[in-house]
């Protein structure tokens, strides 16, 4: 009989913390648990994260501070199994100006104290850059640093944008000639039976953070304004952490505001509405969980930026529209829901379980020969 397969997910924060990477693994463990009988204890990053000391059933542990002897104490020493490692990677999830020194270094640290240790790491950032005027121009060549040393570091790695595995090989220097990119799941569910677009209330969700949806009322509101018009929307639900302002009626429509609410309250939510506004840049949307959210639930999404690149499999005016679209009617919109609900379904949750549980797995028999 084969063994379980054991090991260690390092994230920001968990659940009920509201973290976009904490939501996707926490996700990933609930799916190779189901599917492949995995078994998962997550090492929290922030100190003084205060959910308990497991996650529907996954066991947590927090690190005291944020040095390398700290997360020593928490990572797996060997035992019957292989110590294995995911780390899933956003150097602002570590630390304030993006720059995990700490993290990194117990990482190579780890690596040297003892041989049958690997590292699996998902970058779902690699580096930040801004103008001068901003700490992210300062930081970018240590954020970039770090992210090399963890590419160099680590046995595996993964990715949501094409573009992201580009820079990863030429970290790697050869390590990592092909990249895996997958781009992220939807944290609010995946129904398997979906209406028509027809069939479902003419409703436009925002859904999102505040910093997203906060640029939707305030810089899109335009082409929000637009796509209310020209696609006759009747309600406006905005979905997520309070804005700190009053979100006025769009074009007469009234906007309901939701708050923050449980991924299965979202998820009918979702599946009863037509169509999902977002204001994210159309060249990173392989990243962006509220764009995976609509696609998973079959509705129209639609954007703002109007010099997109078609990039990771997605093509503007065909996976989703953007506000300055002057054809939109309710049958060429369910083609593009469409395009994007099938787009999203090559990477669904169920099949990066899957592309993960088999990294993982060569990992322990390769360990074991």
């Amino acid at each position: 009989m084969q063994h379980p397969c054991f090991f260690a997910s390092i994230v920001p924060r968990l659940p009920p913390t509201v973290d976009g990477l904490g939501d996707y693994g926490l996700n990933l463990a609930r799916q190779l648990r189901l599917d492949f009988g995995f078994v998962t204890s997550f090492i929290v990053g922030q100190p003084g994260w205060n959910g308990g000391t497991s996650v529907e059933g996954f066991p947590v542990k927090v690190v005291e501070e944020r040095s390398p002897a700290a997360m020593l104490k928490l990572l797996p020493n060997g035992g019957n199994y292989p110590g294995t490692v995911l780390l899933h990677y956003v150097g602002y999830g570590y630390a304030r100006r993006g720059c995990p020194v700490w993290l990194v270094e117990a990482l190579e640290q780890w690596r040297k104290l003892g041989t049958n240790r690997r590292l699996v790491t998902m970058f779902h950032e690699l580096y930040a850059f801004g103008p001068i005027w901003t700490s992210a121009f300062w930081t970018s060549p240590l954020q970039r640093n770090l992210a090399k040393r963890l590419v160099c570091l680590s046995d595996d790695c993964f990715t949501s944008k094409q573009g992201y595995a580009e820079i990863i090989a030429k970290f790697s220097q050869g390590k990592h000639g092909q990249v895996r990119t997958l781009p992220v799941f939807s944290n609010v569910g995946e129904p398997e039976f979906l209406s028509p677009l027809t069939e479902r209330p003419k409703r436009l969700v925002v859904f999102g953070g505040r910093g997203p949806r906060t640029r939707v009322y305030q810089r899109s509101l335009s082409a929000l304004e637009q796509t209310c018009r020209r696609l006759d929307i009747e309600e406006i639900i905005d979905v997520g952490p309070p804005l700190g302002f009053n979100i006025k009626p769009v074009n007469g429509t009234p906007v309901m505001s939701w708050g923050i609410k449980q991924p299965e309250e979202i998820s009918k939510l979702l599946s009863a509405s037509a169509a999902g506004f977002f204001d994210y840049h159309p060249e990173f949307l392989a990243k962006s969980t509220i764009f995976a959210a609509y696609c998973a639930h079959r509705l129209l999404p639609v954007g703002v930026f109007y010099e997109a690149r078609n990039v990771d499999g997605l093509e503007v005016g065909k996976h989703y529209w953007l506000g300055s679209e002057e054809t939109m009617n309710w049958q060429l919109a369910q083609g593009v829901a469409d395009n994007a609900y099938y787009w999203y379904q090559n990477h669904r949750l169920s099949v990066q379980a899957r592309t993960f549980a088999r990294c993982l797995m060569s990992e322990r028999d390769d360990s074991t020969r």
